[in-house]
């Protein structure tokens, strides 16, 4: 039987959200694009406010697009994402990726962004997507390798920013450099068929290290994760508070520059 879950140790803060909202299939699910087309079934796992979902929808249609998330809270926000934008061709529903309530061989492309490295058994959940995926579909996943980000200035304060996520993700089942292990979880999975690739996300114009630097500030101090790093023994206020002010110091450098590498895999059933 499958492990329970994972903590989600992001929460949906505010702070979350934010960065969750900008997120396009565009730039998060490049990888995935080329292999759509209209009238596709569509399974987008870890939906969040359900901006990449929308534009899943747009790109398959009049094909469907079910999209499950363990909050009912932000599958609301997805929900309303998706009626902003005139989509009829999209269902929501709670789920968790360990144990879809989806018959086998149901969906010709089962997708998940920024999931598996916040599930207990990152395995288990790919050969969950692969049943409820029907022969010759495809099952795809991108994750973030934090271990893998870089940024510039050498903000002393952001080494220690990256130290204590590790810690706490970790702490809570997760894994925050699932990018670089996306492909042997694959393997691992059964899924022999599998093209492995890379992206990453940048953060260097003016706006971009004030949005990116100032969510993280924020996130750092008040999200879920703040409470799970203090609950946790894992860092003290204080030191919560001395991490947001170099997330701040970073973000008011003109020379500021972040990289957010992923892993990607796109497998063929």
């Amino acid at each position: 039987m499958p492990r329970p879950n994972a903590v989600y140790t992001h929460g949906h803060h505010e702070s979350v959200l934010r960065s969750h909202r900008w997120r396009t299939a565009a730039n998060s699910a490049a990888y995935l694009l080329p292999a759509l087309a209209p009238g596709l079934s569509v399974l987008d796992v870890g939906c969040g406010p359900g901006t990449i979902t929308a534009d899943l929808a747009a790109l398959v249609a009049p094909g469907r697009v079910t999209a499950v998330d363990r909050s009912g809270d932000v599958l609301a926000e997805a929900r309303a994402t998706a009626a902003a934008r005139g989509l009829a061709n999209v269902r929501f529903a709670r789920a968790d990726v360990l144990a879809l309530d989806f018959p086998d061989d149901s969906f010709d492309v089962v997708h998940a962004h920024q999931v598996l490295q916040h599930v207990g058994d990152p395995v288990a959940a790919l050969r969950e997507m692969r049943r409820v995926c029907r022969p010759g579909g495809i099952v795809a996943a991108r994750d973030a390798d934090y271990a893998s980000m870089a940024w510039y200035p050498l903000v002393p304060g952001l080494d220690d920013w990256l130290d204590l996520y590790h810690r706490v993700a970790r702490a809570g089942g997760g894994e925050p450099d699932a990018g670089r292990r996306l492909l042997s979880w694959t393997r691992e999975a059964g899924l022999a068929d599998t093209a492995a690739t890379a992206d990453v996300w940048c953060f260097a114009s003016d706006r971009d290290r004030a949005w990116w630097s100032g969510l993280w500030a924020e996130r750092t101090t008040s999200s879920s994760y703040a409470s799970l790093a203090v609950g946790g023994g894992h860092a003290s206020r204080r030191e919560l508070e001395r991490i947001a002010a170099a997330w701040h110091e970073w973000g008011g450098r003109p020379d500021g520059w972040f990289s957010v590498p992923h892993g990607e895999v796109l497998c063929r059933v």
